[in-house]
């Protein structure tokens, strides 16, 4: 006996053509199609949000799918159950029944299942004689298995869609975290930016965030404060490669080391043996001591652009050269604060000299303040001094005295044939008496 599958709800519930067209498109779903209901079901769970499902919908799909004796879903076979408001309602965590007709409602509105309703309204199936059913109302679950695929489509959207939501996140933290830290350590540093404008800036972008924003707002921020991270690092990387170069010209490049405490002094071809060993003498001691035995005119040697700040260019004693370092200092724009932690730690004479020393190497050097800081923080490890620094400068003027000295027009050559070298008088002075 052929039976008819109805398409219409029962009572005065209206039929609309969506459903219609669900109805239709589950009469032409080909035969041998199988699901695991659970997965499927994880997946509409997932993409609720695009299906149009709620919560509480979803816990009366997962009882009506827990109705279906088999854990697959088979195109072969009826998917019908039709269990009763009551078992149902059990089996929803004791949903009201007012609830429960509402939010079936909204999976019938979703696609997810169809009414097969009664011509009372009941929900029951017939069996025939050997037990099959022959004809069941309730609710159909064959649009889950038509839509499956497009379940799982839908969920690895939102999947991706939360993934690049939470790397948005991750990322503008990351971004605050840096800028925030960088100006910090900037202005810290003393290192020359517009510290302040940053600070703006980051404020400015900073205000645009609303309490709950979608992905496409994150993104755009993180543009803005990555262009804003672009700014800031390479401000801070120009300075720290530039002070690296400057400490190894003044450090690295000349500075005595504990194996060997004579190896500038024997570089030099003027300097005789015995100054070798009255330098060798002097330097078994630590390097700070050596520093003591610097003298103004050795220092003025090596750093002569300090001179050109007094009148006259007189720098007669060390009060004289304390004076000239405190012009200096604004000039360099070196901060009174760290000129008081380099006198404090170094000593005045020592604070000086440094300074001196960085005036004359002072187009070399981008932030003078800075650069002060690091050598005091240095020389507060025991790990800077003077002498080294003094003695890198009077090789670099040496060198350049060369240079002049292999003119053909400047050379000049002793008895013997043998290129010399110019030094000034100052320095002669200096290593005559060191001689004797």
């Amino acid at each position: 006996m052929q039976m008819h599958m109805t398409t219409t709800p029962f009572g005065r519930r209206p039929v609309t053509l969506g459903q219609l067209a669900g109805h239709a498109d589950v009469r032409s779903m080909p035969d041998g199609i199988a699901i695991d209901k659970w997965k499927v079901f994880r997946s509409i769970r997932e993409a609720r949000a695009l299906i149009g499902a709620t919560d509480r919908s979803l816990a009366i799909l997962n009882a009506l799918l827990s109705f279906h004796p088999k854990t697959e879903l088979l195109s072969a076979e009826q998917l019908i159950v039709w269990p009763s408001n009551e078992q149902l309602t059990t089996r929803a965590n004791g949903m009201s029944a007012t609830t429960l007709r509402r939010h079936l409602s909204v999976l019938v509105d979703c696609g997810l299942i169809i009414r097969r309703d009664s011509p009372n309204g009941k929900r029951f199936a017939r069996k025939g004689r050997g037990g099959e059913i022959e004809q069941a109302y309730g609710f159909d679950l064959a649009p889950i298995l038509r839509r499956a695929e497009e379940f799982e489509h839908l969920s690895e959207t939102v999947r991706n869609e939360k993934r690049k939501f939470k790397v948005a996140k991750e990322r503008l933290t990351l971004l605050r975290r840096d800028i925030i830290k960088m100006v910090e350590a900037g202005i810290a540093e003393a290192v020359p930016g517009d510290w302040d404008g940053f600070k703006r800036a980051y404020q400015e972008i900073i205000d645009r965030l609303p309490r709950s924003a979608p992905r496409h707002v994150y993104e755009e921020l993180c543009e803005d404060l990555s262009a804003l991270w672009e700014n800031v690092f390479n401000i801070l990387n120009s300075f720290t490669k530039q002070t690296d170069t400057d400490a190894k010209a003044l450090h690295s490049e000349c500075h005595i080391q504990d194996s060997d405490k004579t190896s500038i002094l024997e570089s030099e071809p003027f300097v005789r043996k015995e100054v070798i060993d009255q330098a060798r003498e002097r330097s078994d001691g630590s390097s700070n001591q050596a520093n003591h035995e610097l003298s103004l005119d050795l220092v003025l040697t090596a750093c002569p652009d300090l001179s050109n700040l007094i009148p006259n260019r007189q720098i007669r004693d060390w009060r004289d050269f304390l004076a000239a370092a405190e012009i200096a200092r604004p000039m360099l724009e070196i901060s009174p604060s760290a000129w008081r932690d380099a006198c404090d730690t170094m000593g005045d004479v020592k604070a000086a000299i440094t300074v001196a020393a960085i005036l004359q190497r002072s187009h070399q050097i981008n932030s003078s303040g800075g650069y002060l800081r690091r050598l005091t923080e240095k020389a507060r490890e025991k790990q800077f001094s003077t002498w080294p620094m003094i003695m890198a400068l009077l090789r670099t003027k040496r060198d350049n005295e060369k240079k002049k000295a292999c003119n053909p027009a400047q050379q000049t050559s002793d008895e013997s044939g043998q290129q010399g070298w110019i030094i000034s008088d100052t320095l002669r002075r200096y290593l005559s008496s060191a001689r004797h």
